[in-house]
């Protein structure tokens, strides 16, 4: 595929996809949210790709939705012909029977994907920007890098589910402080939150966020990393009993998988693994 707004590329096992529109800081459109989504499928159907990072191009990460398309809105009283693609929930023709409703929203697909996905966020990500930080598995800030949700001082609400997802990343009290206040919120107060896992200097950002996920890539099994992601995510609607059975099912799939020899066979013989996801 073609791509206009991003830029996809597969290195080391690792697929980046980068929002290429750094003159708007990455300022988000219908066709970049489309482009985002036909790479994220690709990079998951890969036998080449084991972890998925998004980040945006120049000094920002997603600024939110491009302001053309809210003004756009205001002057025209609704949404103009054409662009409720680019707000709509669940896109048509996108839904999939295996992947429950709840990760297959517009932007909440990200934990159905079967491999991480990390957001490397090294500039401004506010208001869609953060949604999408919001959803992807684990989110590694730039010093420099700032948050906001926006919403509150743009007359909206917290928007595709950030009222459901802000409250389980950071606790219930801060989510309403950042989502009531719309307030902007620096790297470090953002790890203090627990809104990023990690922050890292500038300079060495981009090498940081590449050497965990090539760490990821190299020493820890595929099929572990699909099926723990898995669990996660369910466990998010399961009572503790539905989630342990489900465990437990799963733990007898894995003891007859080929990563699990090799989990075994490199410890014991002090090697690297080799670990192919079967």
């Amino acid at each position: 595929m073609s791509y206009q707004q991003i830029v996809y590329e597969v290195t080391d096992y690792i697929a980046t996809v980068t929002l290429n529109r750094p003159e708007k800081l990455n300022a988000w459109t219908g066709q970049m949210g489309q482009e985002v989504r036909a790479a994220m499928a690709v990079a998951d159907a890969d036998s080449a790709v084991r972890v998925i990072v998004l980040t945006g191009a120049g000094k920002g990460f997603c600024a939110g939705a491009d302001m053309s398309l809210l003004t756009e809105i205001v002057e025209s009283g609704g949404l103009p012909d054409g662009a409720d693609h680019a707000l709509r929930h669940r896109p048509s023709g996108q839904e999939n029977d295996r992947v429950p409703p709840d990760f297959q929203g517009t932007y909440s697909y990200f934990p159905s994907l079967s491999k991480p996905v990390i957001a490397a966020i090294p500039g401004p990500a506010v208001g869609l920007g953060l949604i999408l930080a919001l959803y992807c598995d684990l989110r590694f800030a730039s010093s420099e890098a700032k948050f906001s949700t926006a919403f509150a001082r743009r007359g909206l609400i917290a928007e595709y589910g950030t009222a459901w997802m802000l409250p389980r990343l950071i606790g219930l009290p801060n989510a309403l402080d950042l989502l009531l206040s719309a307030r902007i919120v620096g790297a470090e107060e953002a790890l203090q939150l627990g809104l990023v896992n990690r922050v890292f200097p500038a300079e060495t950002f981009l090498n940081e966020v590449r050497g965990y996920a090539r760490e990821l890539a190299q020493m820890v099994s595929p099929r572990s990393v699909a099926a723990i992601k898995g669990q996660v995510y369910s466990a998010l609607f399961q009572t503790l009993e539905q989630a342990t059975l489900a465990s437990e099912r799963a733990m007898l799939e894995s003891l007859g998988s080929e990563d699990f020899k090799e989990g075994v066979a490199h410890f014991l013989e002090k090697r690297a693994p080799s670990f192919t996801g079967k």
